[in-house]
Parts: C-alpha cells; sequence; structure tokens
C-alpha cells in the first residue's frame, strides 16, 4: 500500500485536487509502464482526519521485471526495492527474472493435446548419459498441475502443430519461389538439431583444393548462436514460428514475439536486449556483419 498525503511519521496532511491526482496517478501508471499493468494496481480516494489522501494498492505481477516504457528493460527503466530505496537493477538480475517470467508463462498454458510422448527429448538425455524415471516431466515442470501437461511439454513433445521452415531462394531477392523445407511437428530441440546441420552445410564453401582447409560464407559460431537465439527466445504462444531464409549472398532468420514500444536504434545498442522480442537478423555475405533489419534483434 502506498500514501499519498500521508509522511513517513504517519501524520496526514492530505492532498489538493485530490480527483484529478487521483486521474494523473492512473493515466501514468497504465501509460508509462510495461508490461501493462492494468488489474494489478488500484487508486483509491480516501479520508484520513477529515483530509483526502489516495491510497495506491499494488500486487505482484505475473510478467516479471515491469519497466519504464521509456527506458525499456534496462537498468535505467528497472528498479528493485532495497530497504527503503528503489535501486536500479543490474542487467543480469534482469535477465535472471525474464527467463523465470518465460519458463512460467508457458508453463500456465495448458497444452492442446495431452496424448503426448517425449521419445526424442528423452533421447537426448540419453546421449549424453543422463537417464531418465518417472519424475521426468514433473523434474522440467512440464505439467499445468499434477496431471495436465503444459505448452512447454507441446513444444518439447513428439509430436506437436509447430512448423519450422527453411526457404532456399536461387538469388538474390525473393523473385523467385523458393525450395522449402520443413523440418517442424515434432521436439523443439531435435527439430533445432536438423535446421543448425541445414545451416552449416549451407554455410561451407568448398574450394575444390583439399589442402587448403574448410572455409565458411558467415561466422560459425554468430550463425549458430542466431539459430539458438531464434528457438530459445521465440514467443510460441502467438502461433507464429522462428522462420530461416536462404539466399546467395545472405541468411535472414526472424523471430516473433512482442514488440518493444519506444525503442530508437541508439537505445537498442545501449539496453539489455529483451528476448521474444520481434526481430531479425540478416548475416551478409559481402560484409561478413549481422544487420538488425528491425528493432531489437535478440542476438547481438
Amino acid at each position: 500500500m502506498i500514501y499519498i498525503g500521508i509522511d513517513d511519521a504517519g501524520r496526514v496532511y492530505g492532498v489538493k485536487d485530490a480527483d484529478e491526482l487521483q486521474l494523473k496517478i492512473k493515466d501514468r501508471l497504465k501509460n508509462n509502464i510495461l508490461p501493462s499493468s492494468l488489474g494489478l494496481f488500484d487508486v483509491i480516494l480516501e479520508k484520513k482526519d477529515r483530509k483526502d489522501v489516495i491510497k495506491i494498492s499494488l500486487t505482484s505481477g505475473p510478467e516479471k521485471p515491469y519497466y519504464v516504457r521509456k527506458y525499456g528493460m534496462s537498468e535505467k527503466g528497472c528498479y528493485i526495492r532495497i530497504g527503503s530505496a528503489a535501486e536500479p537493477m543490474p542487467t543480469r538480475l534482469i535477465e535472471d527474472v525474464f527467463v523465470r517470467r518465460v519458463r512460467n508463462s508457458i508453463a500456465r498454458i495448458r497444452s492442446p493435446r495431452q496424448d503426448i510422448t517425449f521419445s526424442f527429448l528423452r533421447s537426448c538425455y540419453h546421449e549424453t548419459g543422463v537417464e531418465t524415471d518417472e519424475h521426468f516431466a514433473a523434474n522440467l515442470e512440464l505439467y499445468f498441475d499434477e496431471t495436465i501437461y503444459n505448452y512447454a511439454a507441446y513444444l518439447l513433445a513428439d509430436i506437436n502443430s509447430i512448423s519450422i521452415q527453411v526457404a532456399r531462394y536461387r538469388g538474390t531477392d525473393r523473385t523467385v519461389k523458393p525450395e522449402v523445407t520443413e523440418y517442424g511437428y515434432r521436439c523443439l530441440i531435435t527439430v533445432c538439431r536438423d535446421v543448425l546441420e541445414r545451416l552449416e552445410r549451407e554455410n561451407l564453401v568448398s574450394s575444390g583444393i583439399p589442402e587448403s582447409g574448410t572455409s565458411y560464407r558467415w561466422a560459425p559460431v554468430a550463425l549458430r548462436e542466431a539459430v539458438l537465439n531464434a528457438f530459445i527466445h521465440n514467443d510460441y504462444t502467438n502461433e507464429i514460428s522462428p522462420h530461416f531464409e536462404i539466399f546467395d549472398d545472405r541468411i535472414e532468420i526472424s523471430s516473433a514475439g512482442e514488440s518493444l514500444q519506444a525503442l530508437s536504434r541508439m537505445s537498442f545498442f545501449r539496453v539489455f536486449p529483451r528476448p521474444g522480442i520481434k526481430s531479425s537478423c540478416v548475416f551478409s555475405r559481402t560484409s561478413g556483419l549481422c544487420l538488425t533489419s528491425a528493432p531489437a534483434c535478440p542476438v547481438f
């Protein structure tokens, strides 16, 4: 509870133009905080000692961290309460809090199918020497409740409806219909592996001289990081999947999600990159650089 019109010692001073101030507070909370805090606060006009005071009641929200719209999800936009002071939230803490939010959000969505199995996912563990038991799904937090699978389980199931396509264009534009290969409809981990292998093959350059070694069109580590980020940070709840397009001179990787508002080009290079943001990367064959064709690429 936050009271406007009462000092720290509990003395009631009241406020002038209480109705107008009440509306200003509501508007500022509504318009300047992201994600939306609607439903998480109430601004109430009360009488104490015959004076008008405003009580703001706040509750914890599921989409932490909440931040000031103007500054985005950065140390300047996120704050943490330490004693009686509000301190800027360190970048690492912002990242940790957001990761938990993404995990919890898909964990709270019921899987559209309950007749799912995890053979591919189990095999990934077995390859690393880790055995799985009857508590496998519970340990990975794949239940909506104790018996119902959540959306995270659906994404990792042997069969799902998530289409992941790789389009190969002959040339440098989209004027000719591409060759499209479907890799989806199954465990996203295995799909990610297959897409990585495909793009790694496309990345190889053969010189025809065996002793000359292997050369690449694009930096392999950067390309791998871009693919992994596209899979991990995509917002699958909007039913839009990562998309991969190969051209003669570049690879374009798109990952869908929520657009971060009020983020300029300068701000993008200064603030903490937010997972799940609508973004795309372009790997240029001529420059070798990653150019952002949409704000807030989560890779660089």
